[in-house]
């Protein structure tokens, strides 16, 4: 509400009328206290006596008992009192308290005919005495009026005025508080409508940017909130909704598309930054809900979830009740569906605005690409969409970030001017560069509970049967082209669950699971994280599945794999139950096998025995490659790949007698082949077949296996 002050300056014509005798009485009684010394200071005998009622004494300043009456002229010569009035549903007394309690906001002269008035300059504002002495004529009307400064009272149930207590008395009378206007109802009676300061530290007002239109939510979504909006404002009902999602998935924007929708402003609040204080956070609530409808603004309660999770103090009761009341449209936003984080109590119309599908996140890539002036590869295009289940937010997060990239690689690689102002053409981003900065996107919450791997194996440095390749090829085309088959396809309408990809690496030690964990991450562009088993199972019951819980749910939207080393340990058989250990176990596994059917992402379980898996867990894989110990011929292909280019390898290496002679897996091979290097380097010499025995004996031992060098060193003797 837009008002000008002079819209007031009539409400201040009229207290001047009811002031001008109430100044008269009072100088007929102080004018006699003059010339008393110390006036103020003590109280002479004279005055003792008048406060005693043994000499007259005037006990109201009120000489008119139809003061109330002109209220009605101050209403309609004053539309911010008008609107107050209806607003608020004052009467005519409380209207004529809220404008003495105002004037001193608006006039500084009120502050000392008030002190005047009081016998006490240091009161410059009005008390509820005084107030009850300029509108009532007789004490028992005083008396009669008292209720109207109770907390249920209008004035302060809705908290347009404030009752100071004086400082200097531990509990002093109503009679003798201060009134003080709320600094809110002040901004809205003067046209000063700027964010209530209160509410600075977790509130921001804004004007609506976004629109409904935009092409960052699903379609559907779109059309849903147009015509529910549309449909409850023709009906005059209350808009309440949840927006329920993960972070960056659009519940902010699509809140301000409601509000441009409306024609509102929009108001963002955060939960988790309300006071945890009972009273402080009943204040402010009300002053947040209030400053929504002042301001004709669409309320944005985000951070749901968190708020009710750390409520200890009953505020979410509270903040039902208080929009429960209200009819400005008001949106909350969480992560978790309504059921859980509501206790009833506020009925809501739950929006749950899911991760942007593949469409979807190919329309951002172009849009933000575009916005920059930037273009690649149509296939390049499908495949970041495919690759990373990233929301608007994020890509264009990672667009951003990507140019930044190839900017600064620009300017190492050249030493040009590489800014995009620089000339008629833009910088060229790479193809990696962009899906280096969709990884840094996600996963920030997965690694807080996870190992991340670097993935620097290729398909160049694994040695395996053609065929355990071709399985490990087809988990890369599974993965790559999800988008087609379960999308454009339509089997995802066939599937409730299980669109992840479930796949089991099992084998010997050493035999090369892990490093084809890399070379598929690798292969795809993404991050591979492992898990650290010591970290999720528990002894303690019900601490594994919270483990597991949070693991797969930071999981869910990070766009990585997930590696599970000696899976067995996790996803072991079931076992009769004997006592209520075995129940307890069996419960865990089948938690797991439940968690597993959930997930959407990539997940590779190693274990070095299939036998001990469970067999319902085994039917819920999509594929299960075997891992062989190397015969001669593959372990002599492992030997050489081993070795990169720059070793100085000694002509006497001979890696058919070392595949011979050394029978051991992949990953022993490659220990002895470091071990060597370092013998070499030590001795400034090349890697020989001396140090590659010598290595090859000190593996042996480890492994506590009895192994003859004599046989290596005679051959190449």
């Amino acid at each position: 509400m837009n008002t000008p002050v002079s819209d007031l300056r009539g409400a201040l014509n009229w207290l001047d009328g009811i002031l001008e005798p109430a100044l008269a009485a009072a100088q007929s009684v102080y004018d006699m206290q003059e010339t008393v010394p110390f006036h103020g200071l003590c109280i002479s005998p004279g005055e003792a006596k008048r406060l005693a009622g043994l000499e007259p004494c005037t006990p109201t300043f009120c000489r008119n008992a139809e003061v109330l009456d002109t209220t009605e002229g101050l209403i309609s010569g004053s539309p911010p009192l008008a609107w107050l009035a209806r607003s608020f549903q004052l009467s005519a007394f409380d209207l004529a308290v809220a404008v003495i309690a105002l004037a001193p906001e608006l006039d500084l002269r009120y502050e000392r005919i008030y002190g005047y008035l009081q016998d006490d300059m240091t009161r410059r504002r009005p008390s509820v005495d005084l107030a009850l002495n300029l509108l009532c004529p007789s004490a028992e009307e005083k008396t009669r009026r008292r209720a109207h400064f109770t907390p249920r009272a209008p004035l302060l149930r809705d908290g347009l005025l404030h009752l100071v207590a004086d400082s200097n008395q531990a509990q002093p009378p109503l009679l003798s508080h201060l009134l003080r206007v709320d600094s809110q109802i002040i901004g809205a009676l003067t046209g000063e409508m700027d964010l209530d300061p209160r509410l600075t530290q977790f509130c921001r007002l804004t004007e609506p940017k976004a629109s409904l239109d935009d092409p960052i939510l699903d379609s559907d979504v779109r059309a849903g909130l147009r015509r529910i909006a549309t449909g409850l404002m023709k009906k005059s009902l209350p808009l309440r909704l949840y927006f329920c999602g993960a972070p960056g998935v659009g519940k902010r924007h699509a809140a301000e598309g409601l509000a441009a929708r409306l024609g509102f402003s929009l108001l963002v609040a955060d939960l988790t930054q309300m006071p945890d204080s009972r009273s402080e956070f009943d204040s402010l609530a009300r002053v947040m809900i209030r400053e929504a409808w002042l301001s004709r603004s669409l309320l944005y309660l985000g951070g749901l979830d968190a708020f009710r999770l750390e409520d200890k103090h009953a505020r979410w009761q509270t903040l039902t009740e208080m929009i429960s009341g209200v009819q400005t449209p008001i949106v909350l936003a969480g992560r978790q569906p309504w059921a859980e984080v509501s206790a009833g109590g506020l009925d809501v119309i739950s929006v749950n605005l899911g991760m942007p599908g593949f469409d979807l996140r190919r329309s951002r890539w172009l849009a933000e690409l575009s916005s920059l002036g930037l273009t690649i590869e149509t296939g390049q295009l499908d495949l970041l969409s495919a690759r990373f289940s990233l929301t608007a937010e994020q890509i264009k997060e990672a667009v951003q970030e990507a140019r930044n990239d190839s900017l600064w690689r620009c300017a190492v690689t050249s030493g040009a001017d590489c800014s995009a102002a620089s000339g008629d053409r833009p910088p060229t981003v790479r193809f990696e560069e962009l899906s280096a900065a969709a990884r840094r996107q996600c996963g920030h919450e997965l690694r807080k509970l996870t190992r991340k791997v670097e993935a620097r194996y290729s398909w160049s440095d694994i040695v395996l049967p053609e065929d355990q390749i071709s399985q490990l090829r087809e988990i890369c085309d599974q993965a790559r082209l999800r988008h087609v088959v379960y999308t454009q396809w339509g089997f995802e309408r066939k599937l409730s669950r299980g669109r992840g990809l479930n796949v089991l690496f099992h084998g010997p030690p050493g035999t090369g699971k892990t490093m084809a964990a890399e070379v598929i991450a690798h292969e795809l562009g993404i991050d591979l994280y492992g898990i650290d088993l010591s970290q999720v199972v528990s002894k303690y019951i019900g601490e594994t599945e919270k483990n597991l819980d949070r693991i797969f749910g930071a999981a869910q939207n990070s766009n990585a794999i997930l590696f599970f080393d000696e899976a067995d340990a996790l996803f072991g058989k079931r076992s009769e139950v004997k006592d209520s250990h075995d129940r307890y176990a069996n419960i865990e596994i089948g938690y797991l096998l439940q968690k597993m059917e959930e997930y959407e992402g990539v997940a590779i379980l190693a274990t070095n025995l299939r036998q001990n898996l469970d067999e319902a867990f085994l039917r819920r894989l999509h594929s299960v490659v075997e891992f062989p110990f190397p015969d001669e011929e593959y372990r002599r292909r492992v030997w050489e790949v081993t070795f990169p280019a720059g070793a100085p390898v000694g002509e006497d290496v001979n890696f058919s007698l070392l595949a011979r002679e050394v029978k051991l897996a992949g990953g022993n091979i490659k220990n002895i082949a470091l071990a060597a290097a370092f013998y070499a380097a030590a001795d400034g010499r090349t890697i020989t077949m001396e140090y590659l025995a010598r290595a090859a004996r000190r593996e042996y031992q480890k492994l506590a296996r009895t192994w003859s060098e004599k046989g290596l060193v005679h051959s190449v003797q």
